[in-house]
């Protein structure tokens, strides 16, 4: 008698094989509502988690207890749609040659639909309403998962690291801008549209610093890695006494100083760097004080490369937070704390929730 090969029936009518009928939407997939729909974390088996940013493309098997057990990256291939999948076809099999892999997750910089497989934009790549989960699938015949940079890293911390156990997190990521996500009675809350987080654009400084966005003043114009470069380049422009080692540090050119290049310098115990931080420091202490009035979590957790500044930063953060907090003194205030998961979190989060999301009830 003739066996069917997996996936198919007898006649001439085609079954999906599960785990297509589960990608496209159908009972049990991942996509079935996308991650609106509360997820169940755990489960057996290795997923392996893409992070995908404007530099690089970085790719981990994890295990359902979130450790890395292997990893590789890519530089990004510019803008580029097919040569970015080409890469991340590249990583996964490169990674997946050496171990079973149930699914992959994908994280990426850009808003997603509601049911996870279009990119509707990316700032950082040539992705307009890209349907990126069906491409990826079709060339990698693995279920996939596709979700935002910032929603997986907050769903790492929330499962991992530094939000582990709080039931209402809220993740802000500090780099060149201010990303974010909330993870809500185990669930991410990713808003009606699927574009909730951005906070990075709320408007703190009413006719400020004009923002890439468009809007004047927003968040990131003052609380991220870019505003700290910013404020050291106008402050060595300005000839000022007190730049002297922030010029050093760049040979005279100005236009060379960085978020990075001020943190570096700041841990070494530069003051005039110390101060450009604090400064940031307390405008992200504003910006978190607001979000609570609006959202009231029970942990705030900042993670992003500007964080390699540490206490140096969060405490300034902390400080300002306590004092701009509405209700002050009458009601309890959420934790800040440092992200625990740092640049591998994204990549965590997003293994782990492909894992998740092929437990979903049909």
């Amino acid at each position: 008698m003739h066996t069917p090969p997996a996936g198919r029936e007898p006649g001439p009518h085609r079954r999906r094989a599960a785990w297509r009928r589960r990608a496209q939407g159908l009972p049990g997939a991942p996509g079935a509502g996308g991650l609106r729909r509360r997820l169940r974390p755990g489960g057996s088996g290795l997923a392996i988690g893409v992070d995908i940013g404007g530099t690089k493309v970085a790719a981990g098997v994890v295990d359902a207890e979130g450790r890395i057990l292997s990893q590789a990256r890519r530089s990004t291939p510019g803008t580029d749609p097919r040569a970015v999948e080409r890469v991340i076809v590249e990583l996964v099999e490169e990674l997946g040659a050496g171990h079973r892999i149930r699914s992959v997750g994908i994280g990426a910089a850009g808003w997603m639909d509601l049911d996870g497989g279009t990119v509707l934009f990316s700032p950082h790549l040539a992705w307009r309403n890209e349907p990126l989960r069906d491409n990826l699938q079709r060339l990698l015949r693995r279920p996939v998962l596709l979700t935002n940079d910032a929603d997986a890293a907050a769903w790492a911390e929330w499962r991992f690291g530094a939000g582990r156990g709080e039931n209402r997190l809220v993740c802000i990521t500090l780099g060149t801008g201010i990303g974010g996500a909330m993870v809500m009675d185990g669930r991410l809350e990713r808003g009606r549209f699927g574009v909730a987080g951005e906070f990075g654009h709320q408007i703190i400084m009413p006719g400020g610093h004009r923002c890439e966005c468009g809007n004047r003043g927003c968040w990131e114009q003052y609380a991220s890695g870019n505003a700290l470069g910013r404020e050291a380049r106008e402050l060595a422009a300005a000839n000022s006494p007190i730049a002297h080692a922030l010029l050093a540090a760049v040979n005279g050119h100005a236009e060379e100083l960085t978020g990075v290049v001020v943190t570096d310098l700041a841990k070494s115990g530069d003051p005039t760097a110390r101060e450009l931080i604090e400064d940031v420091g307390e405008w992200l202490g504003l910006g978190l004080a607001n979000l609570a009035a609006a959202l009231d979590p029970g942990t705030f957790v900042i993670g992003g490369g500007l964080c390699d500044a540490g206490e140096l930063l969060v405490a300034p953060a902390r400080r300002a937070f306590a004092r701009n907090l509405t209700g002050r003194g009458f009601r309890p205030a959420a934790r800040i704390e440092l992200a625990a998961l740092g640049p591998n979190a994204g990549l965590i989060g997003a293994a782990d929730l492909s894992r998740a999301g092929s437990k979903l009830p049909g």
